[in-house]
């Protein structure tokens, strides 16, 4: 054998690529010496060198130009063969710094000078001198990695170089591991002092052979229970045992005997195989298994046990039921918000923030006459009578966050309307990323129409209102005069002396002259209000003081009280407001023959008046029935007698009430009333108090 052949056989046969007995088999069948038996050597062991995926192989020519690139040099390096053969040098691959440094350290350690370069990588090689370094080697992407890089010359048959053969090893881990770990002492004891990993080596009967801390710590047994006693078989469930040889007997197509077997026979035909079993420890508890299996092979590839590394796979396992549970609530959430929204009487939708659909419901189907699908990427726009008002308020929502109530016509594919009122939000995903807009449109048209039917309707009523009023007005105003010249008459027969009236006729006057002026004060009231709400009122403010004016009504209404008490109450200080005296005064008026009407024989009607800084406030309290709560807005208003169903007794006189309410809101004050059913009622009003005429 020549000597360039012996020395890459052995270079190839410590880094693993093949055996003395495989170098030694190559040669013996072929007769050839020289460069020739170099190239058979290499053609024979090219293979191994490609297959392997531990080791960059870099093979230059002699000028350093890369020839051959191996399946591991691309693993490591990201680059293909294809991109570095005949183009680039190693050194191209290497960190510049550090090969500057070489060539510096390597021109001081040999006395010459070697430039930076592919020439600083192998020097020493090329002057025959044995050479393993450490450099950093740069991947295709940027990214780096330290290296061991072991250089050998290759020379052809008269000693003269003809290239380079660069193997490195990815050196991340540290070099003494790695070299601890390629010796079976050492490895042997890595194994042992593995507690994370059960490691269990049989011979190729399948007897445990090694058991290490790892295998005792999950199993519960020491090694000396197992070895040389009992397979992997016996420690493993075996009704899975059984399942497992079912399965690969399908699989494969042959007949696989339960035990051993069906733990190790892909790998031992070389078949990758990693599966899960369930293991069984000493105390016959169990726990999931991963185990990955290899076969143990001498160096003629004859089996000669197998090696089985198995981890327990119990967290990943409550792991996954945890997943499973997580998974199915959250389909169950997912199906009770579509619940949701499926059954919600709004057409629902979702849009991007372009207005793209993105979901809908079935309400939304219905609106448009269109299924899910053909809405689903459709633009929310189209299905609408105003597509552009529609597409605003997408940008409405995006700019303000929501709209409510904004009014749009959905048009259907065969061409119905319907109005619908939109409400929008901005959607979001749980990580507060803009999705899009989340919108609700209800249908409205009935609404709509039954809306227009109420302005027709109140537009009707607000016209016979009008015309009441100006009938009121028009007979209340005609009314005066012949009400004025009955009352003279009435005042004349009063006024007549001696026999001319019987007894009997004097009272009938009196009754009649007092109908009269009752019918008089309505007629003026009824003016009043006509006028007030008209806006024609002219207030006549002066400086009044409304305990006189409180005394005088007083006085006026004294023949109505009856049996009753009729008080003033508080009467202290002068208070002094800016107003019209004589409304005020039939405001007062009013409110006390109101109390007088609704208060029984022996009850109390007091006036009361309650001066602040700036507003003075009367109060008219009665002994009477009270009022229900549903009745006391009510009796404010024009024509808006109530009547009480259990004794037919009216709250309100229908136009006195709401003289007062007009009267005092013309003076800037408000009214109101407070009132207890069987406890009796408040009517009050108050009036701003002001030093001259506004």
């Amino acid at each position: 054998m020549q000597p360039e052949t012996k020395q890459l056989g052995k270079i190839l046969i410590e880094a693993g690529f093949i055996t003395p007995d495989q170098l030694q088999d190559a040669l013996r069948h072929q007769r050839i010496v020289g460069d020739q038996e170099v190239l058979l050597v290499t053609g024979a062991l090219q293979t191994a060198i490609f297959n392997s995926a531990n080791f960059s192989s870099i093979a230059t020519d002699a000028k350093g130009v890369i020839q051959m690139f191996n399946v591991g040099a691309e693993r490591m390096l990201g680059y293909s063969a294809a991109e570095v053969l005949d183009k680039i040098t190693p050194a191209d691959i290497s960190d510049p710094q550090e090969v500057i440094a070489r060539a510096r350290a390597l021109s001081l350690e040999l006395g010459t000078t070697i430039t930076p370069g592919f020439e600083a990588l192998v020097f020493k090689a090329s002057r025959g001198i044995e050479d393993i370094y450490q450099l950093t080697y740069i991947r295709k992407d940027g990214s780096r990695f330290p290296a061991i890089v072991s250089v050998t010359a290759l020379r052809d048959a008269q000693g003269g170089i003809i290239g380079y053969l660069l193997i490195g090893t990815d050196n991340t881990a540290r070099k003494q591991a790695e070299e601890a770990l390629l010796k079976a002492g050492a490895l042997q004891t890595a194994i042992f002092n593995s507690a994370n990993f059960s490691i269990i080596a049989t011979d190729e009967k399948g007897v445990i052979q090694l058991f290490n801390v790892g295998a005792e710590r999950m199993l519960g047994y020491v090694a000396t229970d197992v070895v040389n006693k009992i397979t992997p078989a016996e420690i493993s469930d075996p009704q899975e045992v059984i399942t497992r040889a079912k399965a690969l007997s399908f699989e494969l197509g042959t007949p696989i005997t339960p035990g051993l077997d069906a733990l190790v026979f892909k790998a031992s035909r070389g078949i990758e195989d990693i599966y899960e079993l369930t293991y069984i420890r000493k105390d016959g508890s169990r726990f999931p298994a991963v185990v990955s299996v290899t076969a143990l092979r001498n160096a003629q590839g004859g089996i000669i046990g197998h090696l089985l590394i198995g981890t327990d796979n119990t967290a990943r396992k409550q792991v996954e039921a945890e997943q499973k549970k997580l998974d199915q609530r959250l389909r169950d959430q997912q199906f009770y918000t579509r619940s949701l929204i499926e059954s919600n009487i709004d057409a629902i939708m979702t849009t991007d923030s372009q207005g793209i659909i993105t979901d809908v419901n079935q309400q939304m189907g219905a609106l448009t006459g269109c299924t899910r699908d053909e809405l689903i990427g459709a633009p929310f726009k189209n299905y609408f009578t105003d597509p552009e008002r529609a597409q605003a308020s997408i940008k409405q929502v995006l700019t303000e966050g929501k709209v409510t109530n904004y009014e749009l016509t959905a048009r259907a594919r065969d061409g119905k309307e319907t109005v619908v009122s939109y409400n929008a939000i901005i959607l979001y995903d749980r990580d507060r990323r803009l999705q899009g807009v989340f919108a609700a449109a209800r249908d409205v048209t009935e609404f709509k129409r039954f809306e227009q039917m109420l302005q027709e309707s109140n537009e009707q009523l607000r016209k016979l209102e009008e015309l009441r009023d100006n009938l009121v007005h028009m007979v209340v105003h005609d009314m005066r005069t012949p009400l004025t010249a009955i009352y003279g008459f009435l005042k004349t027969l009063e006024m007549l002396e001696g026999e001319s009236l019987s007894d009997q006729g004097r009272e009938f006057v009196q009754t009649a002259l007092a109908s009269t002026e009752d019918l008089v004060e309505m007629v003026s009231s009824l003016l009043d209000v006509s006028k007030m709400e008209a806006g024609e009122m002219k207030l006549n403010l002066t400086q009044c003081e409304l305990l006189t004016i409180a005394r005088e009504a007083l006085a006026k209404v004294e023949p109505l009280k009856g049996d009753r008490q009729l008080m003033l109450s508080g009467a202290g200080e002068p208070v002094t407001v800016m107003a019209d005296a004589e409304l005020i005064a039939r405001v007062f008026q009013n409110l006390l023959g109101n109390a007088l009407k609704f208060t029984p024989d022996g009850g109390r009607v007091t006036v009361s008046i309650e001066p602040s800084a700036d507003s003075a406030r009367v109060l008219v309290q009665d002994t009477g029935p009270g009022i229900p709560p549903e009745y006391r807005e009510r009796i404010f208003e024009k024509f808006g007698q109530v009547e009480n169903p259990a004794n037919r007794q009216r709250y309100s006189t229908g136009i006195g009430l709401t003289f007062c309410k007009l009267a005092v809101e013309a003076h800037g004050g408000q009214v109101g009333v407070d009132s207890e059913e069987g406890r009796g009622s408040t009517f009050w009003f108050t009036l701003p108090r002001r030093e001259s005429v506004p």
